[in-house]
């Protein structure tokens, strides 16, 4: 957690500025309270002096809109002024339950949608903001982040758009690959990661877990997820195990090669508890292949932890598996949508990122370092060994 004490001589780069794009409004609030609430008890000298001008405010939401014309086209309108103001943008490209006109019928938004309403809302801005940040939890296009054929790099293209309209600071969560950052090398890229908000929210959910290398294994389901694996396993003190998909190379389905096969490596899983950790559950099929293999091998619980969850093909597929015993609960973040459908089921745990995020503006408003935010090893080591305690 970062340091209030830190933060509290320390001049901000300028009048803080929050704007939630349609579509993360919830948890855009959120983020505002927190802050809000924090300067509002903070004490501070300069709080009321004139190098630090609307410090301490009831909300620094600034009104936005992305109208649009019958023909589906949409500008951007900025309804407050953000002269000298350090703007944060929070967008969530994911969000598929926004709607609008087109031509009479209605059209729900795509990622590519959400993304030109971004662009459209910092070109509202034409050069008056102080500085503009971009929180973007889920990456725009991060799964065409690589050239394998005669393919697009949307990714590194549409990273290379905001960086050329201004955009100083770009923060992400759990990216698919990172390296994506590789298109824009001098940018403030931060790809900040959930890992202490997993540990913490399961801990609050189940309150027998032994955190240690007799009762408890990392599981990655493929070789893309084997760093947030490692990480867990190392900091946690206990082993890990992998999967890796086999492919049919020859066929492509839905523009992806149909996995074959789940082949694990790693150690015995018979009578430990399995954490399955992956940045996204999409349609969710591989992540319950995994479970019912770790099942087969003996694993006693299976717990998912997912920073997205899209759920792309609906909540069938989950119940089933449930009902058949394949997990036991699903850990995603509410930094991308989350359906009424998703928030309703009973193993479902939705783990909560707006007091993270507030952290994070905050700091950055301050012109303050993240590392101590960014790096849970400590806060991870500290939670596990209280929640011990309170075992015994």
């Amino acid at each position: 957690m970062q340091s209030e004490e830190y933060q509290i001589d320390t001049i901000p780069v300028g009048e803080l500025g929050i704007i939630p794009m349609n579509g993360i409004t919830e948890l855009g609030k959120k983020v505002d309270e927190y802050i809000a609430g924090w300067r509002k008890n903070r004490v501070s000298h300069h709080a009321n002096s004139l190098v630090m001008p609307g410090y301490q405010r009831d909300s620094y939401i600034v009104k936005t809109a992305n109208p649009r014309f019958g023909s589906g086209e949409a500008k951007g309108v900025l309804y407050d002024s953000v002269r000298g103001r350090d703007v944060f943008i929070l967008t969530d490209v994911c969000n598929h339950s926004i709607t609008y006109s087109l031509c009479g019928k209605t059209n729900y938004m795509s990622p590519d949608d959400h993304f030109q309403d971004l662009k459209r809302t910092i070109a509202s801005f034409s050069g008056r903001a102080k500085r503009i940040n971009v929180i973007m939890p889920f990456l725009y296009e991060s799964r065409q982040h690589k050239r394998t054929a005669r393919e697009s790099l949307d990714c590194a293209l549409g990273m290379q758009e905001l960086f050329d309209m201004g955009v100083e600071n770009f923060i992400t969560f759990d990216a698919h690959d990172p390296r994506v950052i590789n298109c824009a090398p001098l940018a403030c890229f931060e790809n900040v990661k959930a890992s202490y908000q997993f540990i913490k929210w399961l801990c609050k959910s189940v309150d027998d877990i032994d955190f240690d290398a007799d009762h408890l294994m990392m599981i990655s389901p493929d070789e893309g997820a084997i760093d947030r694996s490692v990480f867990f396993a190392s900091v946690l003190g206990i082993n890990m195990g992998m999967f890796y998909k086999r492919r049919d190379y020859s066929t492509i389905v839905e523009g992806m090669n149909p996995i074959v096969a789940h082949e694990y490596l790693g150690a015995d899983l018979h009578g430990k508890d399995a954490i399955i950790v992956d940045d996204m559950i999409s349609s969710g099929g591989s992540m319950i292949d995994t479970a019912r293999d770790l099942k087969n091998r003996g694993a006693r619980r299976v717990f998912i932890f997912s920073t997205f969850g899209l759920f792309t093909n609906g909540m069938a597929k989950f119940d089933k598996a449930h009902e058949e015993g394949l997990f036991d609960r699903v850990f995603t973040t509410n930094l991308t949508y989350q359906s009424p459908e998703l928030l309703a089921r009973k193993y479902y745990t939705s783990v909560d990122m707006s007091k993270y995020i507030a952290y994070i503006i905050d700091t950055l408003n301050h012109d303050c370092t993240l590392a101590d935010i960014v790096s849970p090893v400590d806060k991870i080591k500290n939670l596990v060994a209280d929640y011990k305690a309170k075992r015994k």
